[in-house]
């Protein structure tokens, strides 16, 4: 659920009584949706970014330390539900790792709604689709390229510690449903970023706009594997405090030529 809604190999949260929590401005343009029984997911609707959600008994916040504009002072931490990791993404730190909630977790008790397995696609296709499953796709062709980008505006944006994209030609993604319900933000003081995401569930889905005649394919929405996993971590200059990519990948503190 967490790769779908953020669109990003994984989320990273921690938690507060919701009497510790308060919206400072913007609280009248947050959407919420429920993506189980017991979670509430919140995010901005006019730039898909992912913000603090509440859990059922509406006594805690939860909230991506990405969406943090100050150094949350988080450190460690432990990995969870790694029986549900994407197969493209390597866990290289040696942190506790859990296949669902510990134990000893106060939300040990909640609610998780995994979806269940897809049967195998056509040859050559890729499939992908948001979380509340309005919104599907197709790639058609081999991803060209794949960057795990931890600028500060892509954290921002997916609320992860880096996002996870692939690119294909534009003409290589289809939309089988809900293109209608994808809405783009560009960032009007930005060179070049935009975001495409759900309308309903606030999903990472492929940006849309074919300026350059690529279109990115966030990998936290692909339903099948990949072709190919990332290549590299870019723009590493910017990434988040708390998080420090430990794998073997190739490190750029921009974007290389």
């Amino acid at each position: 659920m967490c790769r779908k809604a953020h669109g990003a190999p994984f989320a990273t949260f921690t938690d507060c009584p919701s009497e510790a929590f308060e919206w400072v401005a913007g609280e009248s343009n947050i959407r919420t949706y429920s993506s189980s029984t017991d979670l509430t997911r919140a995010f901005c609707k006019t730039c898909g970014s992912a913000v603090p959600g509440t859990v059922s008994s509406g006594e805690r916040v939860f909230m991506p330390a990405a969406s943090f504009d100050d150094d949350p002072m988080l450190r460690g931490g432990q990995h969870l539900f790694v029986g549900s990791k994407a197969a493209w993404h390597q866990i290289a730190d040696d942190l506790v790792q859990h296949d669902g909630y510990p134990g000893d977790s106060q939300y040990v008790d909640l609610d998780v709604a995994e979806r269940p397995a897809l049967e195998p696609a056509s040859s050559g296709i890729m499939r992908g689709s948001c979380l509340c499953g309005s919104c599907a796709f197709e790639v058609t062709a081999p991803f060209q390229a794949v960057h795990n980008c931890h600028c500060s505006r892509c954290r921002k944006a997916r609320g992860a510690a880096h996002t996870t994209n692939g690119f294909v030609p534009a003409e290589s993604v289809n939309w089988v449903r809900g293109r209608d319900l994808v809405e783009v933000y560009i960032l009007p003081t930005a060179k070049a970023f935009s975001q495409a995401f759900c309308t309903n569930c606030g999903s990472g889905m492929p940006r849309t706009d074919k300026t350059d005649g690529l279109i990115s394919v966030p990998f936290g929405s692909l339903d099948d594997e990949p072709n190919m996993g990332p290549m590299d971590h870019i723009f590493t200059d910017s990434r988040a405090p708390w998080y420090d990519p430990e794998d073997d990948l190739p490190k750029f503190e921009q974007l290389p030529t």
